[in-house]
């Protein structure tokens, strides 16, 4: 992975893309059942199904493929519950499909992706699987125009850009990185996960504690002080449950065009630009939504393309012109060039709003 700080990377440098290989079984539980207006019981050992029958799937890409950069944008930290890569190479995901839970382990042999599917959600996530290792994606529509973003290119090769089809799992996260701390963020994602999913179906990988995030109503019965003890303050809390009250239409936004996808997203309240654009970048596959807003990813744009450590959104967007159509994947591959500004120091402290 590209890393702006090393050893330890930010946010921004993680959205490169690059997955390191983690050593990591567990049985899924049963939904968890509200007992009131305000409590959700958490799932516990004794709520577990026996393991869920197997479905499996092959495909071959016509172009290379790097399964760690093309999935690693899905990964939100490296103990996120929904997502494990292992030794082996294989990419392990737990998410929430339309049709219900599903595990996806996924892997390379011989230029050939193997996935096998647990839960469910397993026959709709397999057949998403070409979409979700970028068969969608264009990327000879890209011509890099500057030396540093084509010698990227070619040291890359097996860059694609995933499309996930699914809004929420997306959309969540994202706002819990608003204006915090990528590690701020990462423990909020884990904590509540853990806390509200469900078990991943399947034989996860042994010691991973995969879970599914929770589904909407559950999100929406969430105890404020749940959310405080996360370190979640009230207007990032807010904007989630505003969203999963509208969880049917904002999914909808997956078979949208990226800009009116980022309109129907922006209509909720507390959602701008900025979540917008890192939500279809995974969940639509969008090779133009270029971030803007954030903290750090102008300053290593205008760095690597005109040693502009300083430029702004306006300055970035300057810059990334001349890959109109596909500013995000020239983005992506300023991130994964490691040419990035030296660390001066942080410029947004930790704050840890459950301990206050």
């Amino acid at each position: 992975m590209s890393s702006r700080f090393a050893p330890r990377p930010t946010r921004t440098t993680g959205r490169g893309g690059a997955t390191p290989r983690r050593g990591a079984a567990q049985r899924p539980a049963a939904t968890p059942q509200r007992t009131d207006a305000t409590t959700v019981p958490r799932p516990t050992p004794a709520t577990r199904r026996p393991a869920a029958t197997t479905r499996h799937r092959t495909w071959t890409p016509p172009t290379p493929l790097d399964l760690a950069l093309t999935l690693g944008p899905l990964r939100r930290g490296p103990a996120d519950p929904t997502f494990r890569a292992t030794p082996d190479g294989s990419v392990w995901r737990a998410t929430r499909t339309p049709e219900g839970p599903a595990t996806l382990r996924v892997a390379l042999r011989a230029g050939t992706a193997e996935a096998d599917a647990w839960g469910q959600g397993a026959d709709w996530i397999l057949d998403q699987l070409p979409r979700l290792l970028g068969a969608e994606d264009s990327p000879a529509d890209f011509t890099a125009r500057h030396r540093l973003v084509a010698h990227t290119e070619r040291r890359r090769p097996g860059l694609r850009l995933t499309r996930t089809g699914l809004v929420l799992e997306s959309l969540i996260p994202s706002i819990l990185e608003q204006k915090v701390t990528t590690d701020e963020a990462y423990r909020a994602w884990r904590l509540l996960v853990r806390a509200y999913g469900e078990p991943a179906p399947g034989p996860t990988p042994a010691q991973a504690r995969m879970h599914v995030m929770p589904d909407p109503a559950t999100w929406r019965h969430i105890p404020s002080w749940e959310w405080h003890k996360a370190g979640v303050d009230n207007k990032r809390a807010a904007t989630i449950l505003r969203a999963v009250r509208v969880a049917e239409r904002l999914e909808e936004a997956a078979a949208m065009a990226p800009e009116a996808a980022q309109a129907r997203l922006e209509l909720v309240p507390g959602i701008g630009p900025w979540t917008s654009a890192e939500t279809v970048q995974r969940s639509n596959g969008a090779p133009d939504a270029v971030t803007v807003g954030d903290l750090h990813l102008p300053g290593i744009v205008g760095y690597a393309l005109a040693g502009e450590r300083e430029a702004d959104d306006a300055r970035m967007l300057e810059l990334l012109a001349p890959y109109q159509g596909q500013r995000h994947r020239a983005a992506r591959l300023v991130l994964l060039s490691g040419h990035t500004p030296p660390r001066r120091k942080p410029k947004m402290p930790k704050t840890d709003i459950g301990l206050l």
